[in-house]
């Protein structure tokens, strides 16, 4: 938006050089239209004024000599803009001029060459494209000649033709003016985009210049770096050679100088196919065509790869045609498409699986076929598979590991090669490349005797043989090709831990590269207990199984990568207070953050210092388990804590019921003589009413009836004291359910029937271990209790219902009452069986119900519980003994 304002002055400027130089073209258009039209107007002359045809055609034929006049200035060059903006005028100007003349000579505001102005009004607007205002002042303008025309004419004025004339040339004034402003708004609006399109296009042109000049320099670097890096690996790896061949080395210091040499090895390949990409890229890589035996050459490539089909347990199938028999061709390029092809098929092809390389001559062309019965590739990646540095899966979590050169490369050999690379695939059965090349027949070559380059371990395993460096350099890249990029399945597996060695802190390392994995143990086996993984996935489960005292993870794994890995880690209970440190290759900051936000403890870029990879693990470890020391310290500490809480909950407790129990008996004891003498007299006052007047007796019956319900309410509370403060220990007996329900359900029929749907689902002969009038109580309590919720709720799409159900689990009885009413709040749970506690408005409960009922049900050796959810339901659950 704010570029759009800074360029809002530059675009209207060029939009003013554009519409200006568009009017000048324009003008003189008009012009040559006057020059040959007003002249011609003077066959319609002849017929509506042949007594004035003469005059007209003198005011016609001056009318088009000076639009020729205009014409001609406006072709001249060298003129000031505003000059040429008042001789565009003049084209239309002339013209209305000499028509409201012609307008006068006639018969003036009766005259119907008034027509001609609309036509002028018409050009001003379609013709030469004027600006809104250059059309107002232009048809201002006409309209004034018009008039002084019609005012000067002898002839008196019409007040019907003033207003037919003025009503066509005002309309065809508004029409034009309407247009103009739509046109021009769209006109702009269409330079505008134009203008930016162009400015785009012009952005875009330098960007792919300079995205071209960036492709240059990178090319340029990579072969400059690449060209350094060969020399330092080079210095290493024949010295790594020297050490493995010439010297009887320990099995340790051997195994440690194998795996420098494997990986400078994988570099010194990674490094050549970048080389070869680049000297592709700048055109700079030679074919250096020779005769090649197709069946010798594409066996001994297939022996090089046998060691690892064999190790992978896959079958490598070769056929070759004879008729192929010598091809010319570039051998090192032939090698290096069949080697990338076979390793990428013997890569992504699981155990027992096949792998299969054939050559066969076809008419004018031969072919290169590899085929396995792998993995596949998906119909959406089929068209990415031969771009460079492109991976199917580019996760951190991707099981094979490259870089995407090997198959770019394949098809840049091949086509400077002249022939074409193709790829069929289906997900789950296999992929097979087929590789098409000219065939061109090559005499048969007898290659001399020690004309082979010699190998360079077996000139260096003879004392004293030695070749030339080149030859050396030669055999040695050649060995890179043929280094498979591979992780062998024997060096994959890690042994079964079974548990803990000694008294040495255990630690466990996951990594996918064995060379890394064996590393890593090699340098921390003599301080630690090192336990193996070799994905996220692994590693997860062995740290829930062993409880390392700290993890040190890869971020790139298959499975799961390092971040995955770290954060399932920290979210298991058991595994979440273990130091984790991830190992990677990436050191920006984004991926230290990403770490660190996994829940890592520490982070650790390759390549790393062995001592500070000590110094951190140590500190670490150390401080994990003091941790641990302090965790337990604080678990027995928070342990006497809560049972001295405990402790103190229950003597608070018995006191407080032990006090309530000494109240409410004391209140019981001063209550029971009024409520006797408040009872004695009411039956006195009952026996009364009958002297009374009968228009007074009703009144009177109803004030009765209130006082006696207010006593029947006090004898209940005093009722409901004397069990809680005194419970009975009644003799308890098998009861049946059924029995007490149906007494419970009578009691509260007036309160439930017609009004509270009821459903029953007891068992045959259902009976409990408990005291039958007690159990009557606390049924009727629970029910009345249900009732009070539905009461409180207004029901839409369902009924009120109340659901019993009955079980018998194994030496236990259980009765479920259930209702759909308001239940209760999460904030009331912990409360509602405490004595006098009661949500419900004051004078409708003393909050004792609950609190006998779980006395009760304790009593009998049973258990009461409760599940609710506000709004929706509310259960209560007794558990009672099935029998004595």
């Amino acid at each position: 938006m704010n570029e759009a304002k800074q360029l809002a002055p530059e675009i209207r400027g060029a939009y003013a050089r554009y519409t200006f130089e568009g009017n000048l073209r324009n003008s003189r258009v008009a012009c040559i239209l006057v020059v040959i039209l007003m002249p011609v107007g003077y066959l319609m002359d002849c017929f509506v004024y042949p007594l004035d045809k003469s005059d007209l055609l003198v005011l016609r034929l001056m009318t088009s000599s000076v639009a020729a006049l205009v014409f001609i200035a406006l072709r001249q060059p060298g003129f000031p803009p505003a000059l040429y903006r008042v001789l565009c005028t003049g084209w239309y100007l002339a013209p209305a001029f000499f028509i409201s003349w012609m307008i006068y000579a006639t018969e003036g505001i009766n005259s119907t060459y008034y027509a001609g102005l609309n036509l002028v009004i018409l050009a001003v607007s379609s013709v030469i494209q004027a600006t809104l205002i250059e059309s107002a002042v232009a048809i201002a303008l006409i309209v004034l000649m018009y008039i002084g025309a019609c005012s000067f004419h002898p002839r008196p004025v019409d007040a019907r033709m003033i207003a037919n004339n003025g009503f066509f040339i005002f309309c065809t004034g508004a029409i034009v003016l309407t247009g103009n402003f739509f046109y021009n708004r769209l006109r702009f609006r269409e330079y505008v985009l134009r203008f930016e399109l162009d400015q785009n296009r012009k952005q875009l042109e330098e960007s792919n210049q300079k995205l071209l000049e960036l492709d240059q320099i990178k090319s340029r670097f990579f072969a400059n770096i690449s060209h350094e890096l060969r020399t330092p690996l080079t210095l290493l790896i024949a010295p790594l050679e020297a050490l493995l061949h010439r010297f009887t080395l320990d099995a340790e210091t051997k195994s440690l100088l194998s795996t420098m040499h494997s990986n400078g090895m994988r570099l010194l390949k990674l490094i050549n196919d970048l080389l070869d990409l680049v000297r592709l890229e700048s055109g700079r890589l030679e074919i250096k065509a020779e005769p090649v035996e197709m069946t010798e050459f594409l066996k001994g490539l297939a022996s090089a790869a046998r060691q690892v089909a064999d190790d992978k347990r896959l079958r490598l199938e070769t056929h070759v045609d004879p008729a192929l028999g010598f091809v010319v061709g570039d051998r090192d390029k032939l090698e290096k498409i069949v080697l990338n092809l076979v390793f990428n098929a013997l890569k992504f092809t699981p155990s027992g699986g096949r792998v299969e390389l054939r050559a066969e001559k076809r008419s004018e062309q031969w072919v290169l076929i590899v085929a396995d019965t792998g993995m596949g590739i998906s119909e959406k990646n089929l068209p990415h598979i031969f771009d460079r540095f492109w991976q199917a899966d580019g996760s951190s979590k991707r099981k094979f590991q490259g870089v995407g050169i090997g198959l770019a490369l394949v098809k840049e050999l091949v086509e400077i090669q002249g022939g074409q690379v193709t790829v069929q695939s289906e997900e789950g059965k296999g992929t097979t490349f087929t590789v098409t090349l000219p065939y061109q027949a090559g005499e048969t070559v007898q290659r001399p005797a020690g004309t082979e380059p010699p190998d360079a371990d077996a000139a260096l395993a003879e004392n004293g043989s030695t070749v030339t460096s080149e030859e050396w350099l030669a055999n040695l890249y050649r060995r890179a090709e043929l280094f498979p990029a591979l992780t062998p399945v024997q060096e994959s597996l890690r042994p079964v831990e079974t548990s803990r060695n000694g008294n040495l802190p255990t630690i466990l390392v996951a990594d996918d590269e064995p060379d890394m994995l064996r590393f890593l143990k090699s340098q921390l086996s003599t301080r630690y207990h090192v336990l193996e993984a070799v994905d996220g996935q692994q590693a997860i489960e062995k740290a829930s199984q062993f409880l390392p005292d700290i993890i040190l993870l890869d971020m790139m794994m298959p499975e799961k990568d390092g971040l995955q890995a770290c954060r399932e880690i920290r979210e298991r209970t058991s595994t979440q207070t273990i130091p984790v440190v991830l190992l990677t290759a990436r050191a920006d900051e984004e991926t230290k953050m990403a770490a660190l936000s996994a829940g890592a403890s520490d982070f650790l870029a390759k390549p790393f210092s062995t001592t500070e990879l000590h110094v951190r693990i140590k500190n670490l470890v150390e401080s994990h388990q003091y941790q641990g020391k302090l965790s337990k310290q604080n678990q027995l500490l928070e342990s006497t804590i809560e049972q001295l809480k405990d402790t103190e909950t229950q003597l608070v407790q018995t006191e407080k019921l032990a006090s309530l129990g000494r109240m409410s008996a004391g209140i019981i004891h001063e209550i029971n003589n009024p409520l006797n003498f408040a009872t004695t007299g009411l039956y006195t006052l009952r026996n009364k009413g009958k002297y009374l007047a009968e228009e007074q007796r009703e009144e009177y019956q109803e004030v009765l009836k209130d006082v006696e319900d207010g006593i029947s309410r006090v004898k209940n509370i005093v009722s409901d004291l004397r069990m809680f403060t005194h419970p009975e220990t009644e003799s308890r007996d098998l009861v049946e359910v059924t029995e007490v329900l149906s007494a419970s359900l009578r009691f509260l029929s007036s309160e439930w029937r017609n009004k509270v749907q009821i459903e029953q689902n007891l068992p045959e002969r259902h009976t409990v271990w408990a005291n039958k009038n007690k159990l009557i109580h606390v049924v009727t309590n629970l029910l009345q209790n249900s009732l009070d919720a539905l009461k409180g709720k207004t029901f839409e799409h369902e009924k009120p219902t109340i659901w019993i159900e009955g079980r018998v689990e194994g030496d236990r009885s259980f009765l479920v009452v259930r209702d759909n009413g308001t239940g209760i709040g999460k904030e009331h749970l912990d409360k509602i069986f405490d004595p006098f506690y009661t949500t419900k408005d004051v004078g409708q409960g003393m909050g004792l119900g609950l609190a006998i009922c779980y006395r009760i049900v304790q009593d009998c050796d049973g258990r009461i519980q409760v599940r609710t959810e506000p709004g929706k339901f509310c259960e209560f659950a007794l558990e009672f003994p099935a029998k004595g």
